[in-house]
């Protein structure tokens, strides 16, 4: 049964696989427009994690430098 499972699955992602690479590939898709959105979500993630240690943002008194808050 185990080797059945894996061929199931094995078809299962070289299909999911396909659609994937045909949905880059096409001309109506907006893939750098995917790609700049999930880059700003990132950077966004980044920066409010590091908020509390470089204090900059999230309420952070920048004037007084890094790490001091009001």
């Amino acid at each position: 049964m185990n080797d059945l499972t894996n061929s199931v699955v094995s078809i299962a992602l070289a299909i999911v696989g396909v659609a994937f690479l045909a949905v880059l590939v096409s001309k109506n898709a907006n893939t750098s427009g995917v790609i700049k959105s999930a880059g700003s979500a990132f950077s966004g993630a980044l920066a409010a994690a590091e908020a509390p240690v470089t204090g900059m943002g999230f309420g952070g008194n920048t004037q007084l430098g890094p790490g001091y808050y009001s």
